[in-house]
């Protein structure tokens, strides 16, 4: 990948994070996570993986 490509994939991986953890605000807000704890744990599984992934394309991008 260029590192153009990275950065483009990096601010994707920016726009999933906001979602997801607004998403999860929302959930925490009303309560959900308690309700709906498999659901709650897959938004927490998506926020990690995207963080992890945007960590790698930076790692990466900078080191071109």
């Amino acid at each position: 990948m260029q590192p153009d490509e990275h950065e483009h994939v990096i601010q994707e991986l920016e726009t999933l994070i906001r979602d997801t953890q607004t998403t999860i605000d929302r959930i925490e807000t009303y309560g959900l996570n308690d309700t709906m704890p498999d659901d709650y744990q897959a938004l927490l599984d998506i926020l990690d993986t995207a963080i992890k992934q945007q960590r790698e394309h930076t790692l990466v991008m900078l080191n071109h």
